[in-house]
């Protein structure tokens, strides 16, 4: 875990957000209800990014980045604590902007490695949700965060492939390469 507090990043991406303006602007939690949610939130696959040898020396900002994006993921699948949509259509459109600014700003951190292994990520969880595979998201979620945090591995390659495929065996390859520690960037 970072040194800094637990609800650090998604009191700034409510921040973010908020001074963007425009209509997730006004679709904003209240800052005290984000704080709650943040401070009772387990280990975040932000956080677990942030806290590699990789992204170390501006943990922040991948923390924040990795916030973008995985309440993006949120929007599209589970229960957000940033934004509050209840029409479907305008959390999928929502969730796709926290992609996207997830994204755009891990580009301007220069880190290539990083956008493909979460835009793999976006995908893969996004197969598994669809097969109703809500325990192999998380997994996925977990392996990709560790992957930007510590860089990929080949067991880890392997285990998106099997998800990719269809394949049975992707749940336990999947959770097992986001226990293993990767191979340094």
């Amino acid at each position: 875990m970072l040194d800094s507090d637990r609800t650090g990043a998604l009191a700034r991406l409510r921040t973010l957000l908020s001074e963007e303006g425009g209509l997730i602007a006004t679709l904003l939690e209240p800052e005290q209800v984000v704080l709650a949610l943040a401070s009772s939130d387990g280990e975040s696959p932000a956080r677990l990014a942030a806290a590699g040898p990789r992204t170390e020396r501006q943990a922040a900002d991948y923390e924040l980045v990795v916030e973008a994006i995985y309440e993006g993921y949120l929007l599209h699948y589970g229960a957000p604590r940033v934004v509050r949509i209840a029409d479907a259509d305008l959390r999928v459109l929502a969730g796709d902007r926290l992609y996207a600014i997830g994204l755009a700003r891990l580009v301007e951190l220069g880190d290539t490695p990083a956008v493909a292994e979460l835009a793999d990520t976006i995908t893969l969880s996004a197969l598994a949700q669809g097969a109703g595979e809500r325990e192999l998201a998380d997994a996925i979620w977990t392996a990709g965060a560790r992957a930007v945090g510590w860089g990929s591995s080949e067991q880890h390659r392997r285990a998106k492939g099997l998800v990719a495929g269809g394949v049975s065996e992707a749940f336990e390859a999947m959770r097992t390469s986001a226990e293993l520690s990767p191979a340094s960037p």
